[in-house]
C-alpha cells in the first residue's frame, strides 16, 4: 500500500488552496484539527473502515460526528475522502496543511526541551536568534525533560539541534561501540 503521507498530499494541497483563496487558513486549520481528532478515535476509525457501510453513509456519519465544526467546503472534503476511502488520512492531511500554512505565513513551531526550566530572558533571546537564523516568525514551546541531564534540544520543523549532555553521551557511546 502507498505511504499515507504521499496519499494525503493532494488532499492537503487542495484544502490549502481552498483556504488560501477564501483567506481562511486559521479556520481550515481548526476544522482539519477537529476532523483529525474525530477520525483518530478508535470507535470512529472502526466505523470509517467498515466495509458494510457505503461511502455516503460514512461521510454522513462523520459529518454528523463533527457537527457544526465543519463548513460546507470541509464537508465536501469529507465526502470526497469517504468516496475514495481516505478518511483515515485526516491526521496526515492536517499535518501537511499546517506545514503549508506555516510556510505561507513564514512561521515555524519550535520546541525547546531543557533539563531545567529556562528564564523568560533566555527564551526571548533564543527566539530572536532563531528568528534571524531561520528568517521566520517563531512560535516557541518550552518543556522540561530531566533525562537530558543538562543542555537543550531544539526542534524547528525538520531541524534538530541537540546540545544536551544526554545527546553527547549517546554520541560518545555510539562512537565507542563502532
Amino acid at each position: 500500500m502507498a505511504d499515507p503521507f504521499t496519499l494525503a498530499r493532494p488532499y492537503a494541497r487542495a484544502a490549502f488552496q481552498a483556504a488560501l483563496g477564501a483567506d481562511a487558513l486559521a479556520e481550515w486549520s481548526r476544522m482539519l484539527g477537529v476532523a483529525a481528532a474525530v477520525s483518530g478515535q478508535t470507535a470512529v476509525h472502526a466505523a470509517l473502515t467498515d466495509p458494510g457501510r457505503s461511502w455516503q453513509e460514512t461521510a454522513a456519519l462523520f459529518s454528523d460526528l463533527c457537527g457544526e465544526e465543519l463548513s460546507e467546503q470541509a464537508r465536501n472534503l469529507v465526502s470526497l475522502l469517504a468516496e475514495n476511502k481516505r478518511l483515515t488520512l485526516l491526521p496526515q492531511i492536517r499535518s501537511q496543511f499546517d506545514e503549508l500554512k506555516a510556510n505561507q505565513e513564514r512561521s515555524v513551531d519550535v520546541e525547546l526541551v531543557t533539563a531545567f526550566p529556562v528564564s523568560d530572558e533566555v527564551s526571548t533571546a533564543l527566539e530572536q536568534g532563531l528568528k534571524t537564523r531561520l528568517a521566520r516568525e517563531i512560535r516557541l514551546r518550552a518543556s522540561v525533560d530531566q533525562d537530558l541531564i543538562g543542555g537543550a534540544v531544539i526542534r524547528a520543523g525538520d531541524q534538530v539541534i541537540d546540545h544536551s549532555i544526554r545527546g553527547k553521551l549517546d554520541k560518545l557511546a555510539e562512537t565507542m561501540n563502532t
